[in-house]
């Protein structure tokens, strides 16, 4: 099934988004022997270099639902979006998804950015409020999630956002499903998260 993208079903195209000026940044052989704990603590390993679904940790964590913002749903086509060279895997033309993850309460927790093909979106994010691995799990769609590279670093539209202090902690990743790569995303947590997870080190 093809998706339809109707304008009316997109915000209007943002120039960027919030990627880290990083300060430190590390690829897939740091992200698969983990970090010395002088540099970040090993509950915060858990959540940026494990497996798992963020949105999941998150409510866990909080005890609250993880709801989503979504801010910006572009079409971006052939451009590459100065996306993390994952990009590359996702089929052309391309969707750029950016949202908040927060509390129910309204604590803004992350910020995502994800790529899309545009062409099949809608198979996948049936509910587009919805954080993403809620979508995923409600179709029982089987999932890889694949982390490449994680990053230490500044951005001052996230302090903003945060109401908190950089430099930030981020990662990004491929989801695959049936061997097929389906989305990048790029991930920054919010440092409001010490208060469940303790020092970042």
């Amino acid at each position: 099934m093809t998706a339809n993208l109707k304008p009316q079903n997109l915000l209007p195209r943002t120039t960027k988004w919030h990627s880290l000026q990083p300060i430190w940044q590390g690829g897939e052989e740091i992200v698969k022997q983990g970090l010395p704990h002088s540099q970040l603590a090993p509950t915060w390993q858990i959540l940026l270099l494990g497996d798992g679904s963020p949105t999941r940790h998150l409510r866990l964590l909080t005890g609250e639902p993880t709801e989503v913002d979504v801010i910006d749903m572009s079409l971006i086509g052939t451009d590459d979006d100065g996306a993390p060279e994952g990009i590359a895997a996702i089929s052309e033309p391309r969707l750029r998804r950016q949202v908040w993850l927060r509390t129910a309460s309204g604590q803004r927790l992350a910020y995502a950015a994800s790529w899309w093909d545009a062409n099949h979106v809608d198979e996948y994010l049936q509910n587009r409020s919805l954080p993403i691995w809620e979508s995923l799990s409600r179709l029982h769609t089987e999932l890889y999630r694949d982390v490449q590279g994680i990053y230490y670093g500044h951005c001052r539209a996230l302090e903003l956002a945060f109401g908190e202090k950089g430099p930030f902690w981020g990662r990004h990743y491929l989801f695959w499903h049936d061997r097929k790569p389906l989305t990048l995303i790029y991930e920054v947590f919010s440092p409001y998260l010490s208060k469940y997870l303790g020092k970042m080190r």
